[in-house]
């Protein structure tokens, strides 16, 4: 696997705390097995951020993953071209990577070849930069498929170094992976709950957000997978599925994450930048009780037994 399990992250809201972002990475690696971070994604608010936040961001978790991550990519993608152009630049001052991009969302592209022009102008800003697509169609709005994207964008883009599918459309993943045998390209999968499969049609790592807090369990699975113990990597799945599919049920986003991993791991998250708000007591003390049950968490205090638990 190119990465077991990437992040997507929390800055640390509503004005940023950048100094517990040291103690973040050392979580990610220590506690999850996560050695491959996305900053200023979706659930790091990356758009709710100004520029000069998402720079200083950027420019932290650079600084403070030094010699103990192994990639870090730097999701620049604005509604402004310029915008992105100026992140590009930024992170390859800094050191980042790669770098990332959405497709713009407001005025958006009409069809393949202008969505690649947009993408094009992005990745020139940073030459010596791997460059990835992060196709996520349910928020952008863009429904351009991304086997489209691929057909010949390393013509156009020569770093193009590969695709974040965040879409429950594994028909548009599997063309992506097929059509494109030839080429090294990298093929992240970001639907935690439907990660098995994608790895059956070839994805190569992954960039989700319960990675923050069940990258260790995620890990076991990809290994599981590694070694062709399907049997393991299923039950691995599944269990994952179990908790995904409570808090769904609950109400599960941005907000609620965050409410998760301060949680899970101990560091305060914050609450969400509007108009998102800020998850519920009731949402959290039933997330942690799930966590516990399913062996996520320490249920040392529980009394009962756990007929639920996961292996």
């Amino acid at each position: 696997m190119d990465c077991l399990g990437s992040s997507l992250l929390h800055p640390p809201f509503r004005e940023i705390n950048f100094s517990v972002i040291g103690q973040y990475v050392d979580y990610l690696v220590e506690e999850q097995g996560v050695k491959n971070i996305f900053v200023n994604g979706t659930t790091g608010e990356g758009l709710s951020l100004s520029i000069s936040e998402r720079r200083r961001v950027a420019e932290e978790w650079v600084t403070k993953g030094r010699n103990k991550l192994d990639q870090i990519v730097i999701h620049v993608g604005a509604l402004s071209l310029k915008e992105s152009q100026e992140l590009a630049q930024h992170a390859a001052e800094i050191g980042a990577d790669g770098i990332a991009v959405i497709a713009p969302f407001f005025l958006k592209p009409w069809n393949k070849d202008v969505l690649i022009n947009f993408l094009k102008e992005v990745a020139a800003a940073a030459p010596a930069l791997p460059f990835y697509y992060y196709h996520i169609p349910a928020l952008t709005g863009v429904k351009i498929r991304a086997e489209e994207v691929l057909g010949g964008i390393q013509e156009k883009i020569p770093t193009f170094q590969g695709l974040k599918f965040s879409d429950t459309d594994l028909l548009d993943f599997g063309q992506c992976v097929d059509q494109n045998r030839q080429r090294q390209f990298a093929f992240l999968f970001g639907v935690d709950e439907q990660l098995l499969s994608a790895l059956v049609m070839g994805a190569t790592g992954a960039v989700g957000s319960t990675y923050n807090y069940l990258g260790k369990k995620t890990n076991q699975m990809l290994e599981a997978f590694e070694r062709k113990d399907f049997s393991s990597a299923l039950n691995h799945q599944f269990c994952i599925q179990r908790f995904i599919n409570f808090v769904v049920k609950l109400g599960f986003g941005v907000s609620q994450t965050k409410a998760i991993m301060t949680l899970v791991s101990g560091i305060p998250m914050g609450p969400p930048r509007l108009p998102l708000q800020k998850a519920s007591r009731e949402f959290t003390d039933n997330a942690e009780a799930k966590l516990r049950s399913l062996d996520f968490l320490s249920f040392n205090d529980l009394k009962d037994g756990n007929l639920g638990a996961c292996s």
